[in-house]
């Protein structure tokens, strides 16, 4: 579906790494029979039995994120979100960014690199941010800064602390594998802690 067909539909739509990965990263760290559950009380055992193929409706998302936070507390859920959100970047890797493109970035100096890339997750956020809204800055010089506004997966949740460590991983491996491979990824403010948006600076 494209981006314009998802705003016609006034439907938030989230791509299915956010829930396909996470199904993938839970039972090492807490066995099947924990993973099985926690899917059951975020009712979406559907997607655990079959996992989705196209985007999934962001409340999806937000149901299977918040349950983690709920069952496994801050750092463990902290801890499958950052290794979901790596797997998608290695997904997006090998399936999203054509190779010519990636040995470009590859060979182009790191802040250059890093405004192309960030001109391109732009162009596809609709299709991580759901109904939120994305936007960045990228200059030649470090901070460059993620922003998300309304963020879909912070919507009810109170935090003490960031919570969006599947959204900060996955920005860190791309940027890691085609910026600078000493390229991390800060959230600096979440919307679950009060804050007006969601920032992530990256540096390397």
């Amino acid at each position: 579906m494209t981006a314009a067909a998802l705003a016609s539909s006034g439907i938030g739509r989230i791509g299915p790494n956010a829930i396909t990965r996470v199904a993938q990263a839970l039972p090492a760290r807490v066995g099947s029979g924990a993973t099985w559950a926690l899917f059951e009380r975020a009712g979406l055992l559907h997607h655990l039995l079959q996992p989705p193929q196209e985007m999934v409706d962001e409340a999806e998302v937000r149901a299977l994120h918040h349950e983690m936070q709920l069952t496994l507390g801050p750092a463990r859920a902290a801890d499958v979100a950052r290794a979901a959100g790596r797997a998608t970047g290695d997904y997006l890797l090998a399936h999203r960014i054509p190779p010519p493109v990636q040995w470009l970035l590859r060979h182009l100096p790191a802040a250059l690199a890093a405004r192309v890339l960030v001109a391109a997750v732009r162009r596809n956020a609709w299709t991580f941010v759901g109904s939120g809204q994305f936007s960045a800055t990228a200059g030649f010089g470090q901070p460059v800064v993620l922003r998300i506004r309304h963020n879909p997966l912070c919507q009810g949740l109170a935090s003490s602390v960031p919570a969006c460590d599947y959204y900060a991983k996955t920005f860190e491996r791309l940027f890691q594998v085609l910026v600078h491979p000493a390229a991390q990824v800060h959230e600096v403010a979440c919307e679950a802690c009060g804050d007006a948006e969601c920032r992530f600076e990256v540096r390397w």
